[in-house]
């Protein structure tokens, strides 16, 4: 299982909120650029980068992006505020890996279903969990679909992979809730992405026995909680 540096950005600066909610940045940044690299230096092998500008409704973060990709080489996942097949399709381009969809793939499954199978391996199902709910619009709605219905939905799909932050405690810093993570490994058609919690090498670790492709870790890693780098094994649990 490989750990995935977090890189969030919003208002052009790298940032880490509390439960998504803006003006609750505990870390600021001023140069994302700058930031992947030293995650890359540090032997980071994929980077999980969040356009909240765009999610936001703000000018978008693809150009630093395509910065970030040009002059590091490593694969990244992008999300945030992708709503349209124009911005898979940009992302794509720009030279992401895979393309992270959340609010609209969850509203829309028929569009989610057409973007899979578009791009085939490339898309990635942010299905993020709060209160054992699908919440959805920046984690202040619940969606329509339950989690069983949605796993249903998505599986004959060829996704690259579920994305499942547990809104409950990320950016808290007391670790993951254990028996969330593998419930939602165990009953996901998909490969799983987890995130939110994970503070020490024995959450890597629990995530990975439950078989989770990966974990991305950000505020853990920006205040020096988490330092996978320093692993016998180093970015994996």
């Amino acid at each position: 299982m490989r750990v995935i540096p977090a890189v969030d950005v919003l208002d052009h600066q790298v940032v880490q909120l509390v439960g998504g909610v803006p003006g609750s940045q505990q870390i600021v940044m001023p140069d994302p650029v700058k930031v992947a690299g030293e995650w890359i230096g540090k032997g980071a092998r994929y980077l999980h980068l969040v356009d909240l500008d765009g999610a936001f409704g703000k000018e978008d973060n693809v150009p630093v992006f395509k910065r970030i990709i040009e002059e590091y080489g490593v694969p990244v996942e992008i999300g945030g505020g992708v709503r349209t097949r124009e911005k898979v399709e940009e992302l794509v381009s720009a030279g992401a890996d895979r393309v992270i969809v959340g609010t609209k793939a969850v509203k829309d499954p028929d569009w989610l279903e057409e973007m899979a199978f578009d791009f085939p391996d490339r898309i990635v199902l942010s299905m993020d969990t709060k209160d054992g709910c699908i919440a959805i619009k920046g984690w202040q709605e619940a969606a329509e679909l339950s989690v069983e219905d949605m796993f249903e939905r998505i599986a004959d799909l060829p996704l690259a992979a579920v994305l499942n932050t547990n809104v409950d405690v990320e950016g808290r810093r007391g670790g993951i809730d254990a028996e969330q993570a593998r419930d939602f490994i165990g009953r996901c058609p998909c490969k799983v992405i987890a995130s939110g919690g994970v503070t020490s090498e024995e959450d890597a670790r629990i995530l990975s026995e439950a078989g989770a492709e990966g974990a991305v870790v950000g505020l853990a890693m920006y205040t020096g909680m988490i330092r996978p780098w320093e692993w016998d094994t180093p970015w994996k649990a």
